[in-house]
């Protein structure tokens, strides 16, 4: 195992037992993590799943669907349990970068001194919803590029650090909706995971009107802490990745690659662009992520397949005749994940 871990992305000269061991005391706190989140979130386990797997993974969360189906409650919930420090920022056409990041303004005090003074905005927090994200201005949904990216804003020249853990859960309509603006690639590319929330199914649509129409309604508890997250996502950096895993994230990530020479033609032909280094290096996060959730030691293929799609498909972009062909990333990356053997 320890062999395995300076190969593929370990810790060279970590104690395996003890690494087992801390592996499986977070499996069994994650499970009382699922199990809070499950009594207020119901029929959303792969979508519950997979925001688990990007705060592990330290990344930020893209959750896409249409209006009323819970995102909303779901990124609520998640700060509740976490026990970080959780702000929410509704994204609306007039919405300026100074509402998001802070402005400075000029204060003058009692003997006549004037100076500017920033006052920060709401990234200044642990975990910030950026709810509709995309019905706002391009220029403002840029505004939280380098927040997202390097954890700390530049106001007036002056650069200030955000807090730690910090992750954007940003929830967005569908484009084709009325009032909405594409995300910049270059943004869409700082999510680790986009995630799509569906409708749920009969059996859980029933229990959550039975438990939310009533007198009362069950709040979430917390079942964890900031710092616990942080030591979680040291962790999960910790475990190896066998070869094989390796490998088929390299496979996957690469053959998506129109004009070099890894890329499989039969997938190129209908992209305009595909995905570079940053998805393989959230695959590589996530498949270790996944695997924690499941109560495994390490990720296996099946943890490569299964992640795939949210980590790719805002990470590439049909050309305009495989649209016109009715050709969909999904059905892409489909024929990615044949590939994987």
């Amino acid at each position: 195992m320890v062999e395995v871990a300076e190969r593929a992305g370990g810790v060279p000269g970590s104690d395996p037992a003890r690494l087992v061991a801390e592996v499986e005391a977070l499996g069994a706190r994650l499970a009382r993590v699922r199990e809070a989140i499950g009594r207020v979130i119901f029929g959303q386990q792969a979508v519950i799943e997979q925001s688990l797997v990007t705060l592990l993974s330290g990344g930020h969360v893209l959750l896409v669907g249409v209006p009323g189906l819970g995102k909303t409650k779901l990124v609520e919930t998640l700060g509740v349990v976490l026990g970080l420090d959780a702000r929410r920022v509704q994204f609306t056409p007039d919405l300026m970068p100074a509402d998001i990041l802070g402005s400075e303004v000029l204060e003058e005090d009692a003997h006549g001194h004037r100076s500017f003074r920033f006052i920060r905005g709401p990234v200044f927090c642990q975990l910030l919803m950026a709810d509709e994200i995309n019905r706002a201005s391009p220029r403002t949904q840029s505004a939280l590029l380098q927040a997202m990216q390097e954890r700390r804003v530049a106001v007036g020249g002056e650069i200030h650090a955000l807090p730690a853990p910090f992750h954007v859960l940003a929830t967005q309509n569908p484009i084709e909706q009325e009032g909405t603006y594409p995300l910049p690639e270059a943004q869409l590319d700082r999510f680790l995971l986009e995630i799509e929330v569906s409708y749920p199914d009969e059996a859980a649509e029933r229990a959550m009107l039975i438990a939310t129409t009533g007198a009362q309604e069950a709040p979430p508890v917390q079942a964890m802490t900031g710092p616990e997250l942080i030591a979680a996502q040291a962790l999960i950096r910790r475990i190896p990745v066998g070869e094989q895993v390796l490998d088929a994230i390299l496979r996957l990530v690469r053959g998506a690659r129109p004009g070099t020479p890894s890329g499989i033609e039969a997938v190129c032909r209908h992209l305009a662009w595909g995905p570079g280094p940053r998805a393989a290096q959230a695959l590589m996060l996530a498949t270790r992520a996944r695997a924690v959730l499941d109560g495994r030691l390490a990720p296996s293929v099946d943890d490569v397949a299964a992640l795939a799609e949210p980590v790719l498909r805002h990470r590439m972009a049909l050309t305009f005749t495989a649209r016109a062909d009715g050709v969909r990333i999904a059905d892409v990356i489909e024929t990615l994940k044949g590939q994987l053997g």
